[in-house]
């Protein structure tokens, strides 16, 4: 048994699970800077942990864990939960462009997919990275499939993701229609069109549906408008990236996703005096 604190900055959006409730993956990092995957984390503990504590990402934690076996996950920063008995340890600030938070997130940097590539390959298998985009160009909204697949709905169902856990049980997750794309360059100029899995972006966009009278193409290009046109021209974007197991596993092209954004506000000359 190790006890480890861990510093959670990605949670992804969940899917339905037939051991469990909806799983959510989560990921963060060692005091080192050290990425660590958890998996898997229960999206009625996450909601549990939530409603008691007020837990939100870049808070610092200490859980149980144990690394999994390569039977379990080839990649090496994965770990599962031994319980999910978890103290909180304190969130870190976001004052001074976000300074302590970038003294974590930001201890190792990709800037090149070839790099990065490289290092998802045996035996190094990289599969957590935060990666530097030398510039964001576009901001890709692609229509997905409206419902769960039939399967996936009676595997499990749960409450609302936003409602509190004691809600209709019989109510499944809500599926969002729309799969979103940042499209960037490295240093080297080449191009990746990565598909956004960070909770957050969906949550947004459901933020956005019941601000105005569920119209889904006002809701979309308010999405667009914070993560493309806001944050391209005010925020320092740097991506977090992960592997889907299946992809890394058969060794796909590029098996990584994005699966946060980290953004704090670009410093400008002003704000150095």
């Amino acid at each position: 048994m190790a006890k480890k604190k861990i510093l959670i900055a990605v949670t992804t959006y969940p899917l339905p699970s037939r051991s469990y409730d909806e799983l959510v993956c989560t990921a963060g990092f060692l005091e080192d800077g050290t990425w660590i995957r958890i998996y898997p984390v229960p999206l009625s503990f996450l909601n549990q942990v939530k409603k008691d504590t007020g837990f939100k990402k870049y808070t610092w934690v200490e859980l149980d864990v144990r690394e999994r076996t390569i039977a379990e996950d080839f990649r090496p920063e994965s770990y599962k939960p031994l319980n999910y008995d978890i103290k909180i340890i304190n969130t870190l600030k976001t004052d001074n462009f976000w300074q302590e938070r970038k003294e974590i997130c930001l201890k190792n940097i990709y800037t090149n997919k070839s790099k990065l590539l490289e290092d998802s390959r045996a035996p190094k298998n990289v599969s957590l990275a935060t990666f530097k985009p030398t510039k964001i160009t576009d901001f890709v909204v692609e229509e997905d499939e409206k419902e769960w697949k039939d399967e996936w709905k009676e595997i499990r169902k749960q409450t609302d993701l936003f409602a509190e856990i004691d809600t209709d049980p019989e109510k499944l997750i809500p599926k969002v229609p729309y799969k979103f794309y940042y499209v960037f360059e490295d240093d080297e100029g080449v191009t990746s069109k990565l598909m956004i899995e960070d909770w957050e972006i969906f949550q947004l966009y459901f933020n956005c549906l019941r601000d105005n009278n569920n119209n889904k193409e006002v809701a979309i290009l308010k999405v667009r408008e914070k993560y493309f046109d806001v944050f391209t021209k005010e925020n320092d974007i740097y991506l977090f990236l992960g592997t889907t197991m299946q992809w890394h596993r058969r060794r796909a092209n590029n098996p990584f996703v994005i699966i946060g954004v980290f953004y704090p506000k670009i410093k400008t000359q002003l704000s150095l005096f």
